[in-house]
């Protein structure tokens, strides 16, 4: 299954990985947390779903985030310069599964809505 966000922030590759450092989770939305001092590239999380092994990857475009242990393969892109709109910051989150319980995918909007309040917030451009 797919979830998109559209947040009408221009903003540039760069800054979006110069920005969004998992040492900086809390900014990013109040629903995951760190558990104990993150890595560059990994976390040990907490939130709403558990504990989690959270991974950050540089992509072309932003960022890439994944839930390394989560059974539907929970991952995250924030990205900006490409389709469906080049002009903003684009939240791309995928699960592994064509169908989920209707719980799930309410937490999974959540989880977005808080994702994209947040990085409202921030301040990406120079």
């Amino acid at each position: 299954m797919e979830f998109f966000r559209i947040i009408k922030l221009n903003t540039t590759e760069k800054k979006i990985q110069e920005s969004l450092r998992l040492v900086n989770l809390e900014a990013m939305s109040t629903q995951i947390f760190n558990l104990d001092e993150p890595g560059e590239h990994e976390a040990s999380i907490g939130g709403l779903w558990g504990e989690f092994t959270l991974s950050r990857s540089k992509i072309k475009g932003g960022l890439r985030f994944a839930l390394l242990e989560c059974p539907n393969a929970l991952s995250f892109t924030i990205t900006t310069g490409y389709p469906p709109e080049p002009e903003s910051l684009v939240i791309h989150l995928t699960i592994n599964r064509l169908e989920q319980k209707p719980e799930f995918i309410e937490e999974i909007n959540e989880f977005l809505d808080d994702l994209s309040a947040c990085l409202k917030d921030l301040v990406f451009l120079d």
